[in-house]
């Protein structure tokens, strides 16, 4: 495939309709279909889990507390994963020697 197609390839939108928590988005992106459908979900899930057991929050405040639980998950990810590289580059530079 040449370089033309496969950026063409890439900036191809996907659209696709998804429910999360009882509400329909139509959902924009460059991501393949079953990830976009992954991704809703787990938001879904997300937020009636929280929902279980707040169930005094807005659908709005119940958005920005899982949002948040999901950014603190991602950055101490990204902490960990940085921390590795850390770690296995040290050790390739002890094998280097």
């Amino acid at each position: 495939m040449k370089q033309k197609e496969r950026k063409k390839e890439k900036e191809k939108k996907n659209k696709l309709n998804v429910v999360i928590y009882d509400e329909e988005y139509v959902i924009k992106g460059s991501a393949d279909q079953e990830h976009i459908k992954k991704v809703a979900a787990f938001v879904d899930k997300r937020m009636e889990q929280i929902s279980n057991t707040n169930s005094f929050l807005s659908t709005k405040q119940l958005a920005v507390l899982v949002a948040l639980n999901v950014a603190d998950e991602m950055l101490r990810l990204r902490e960990d994963y940085d921390e590795l590289i850390k770690i296995l580059n040290g050790m390739h530079k002890s094998n280097k020697k």
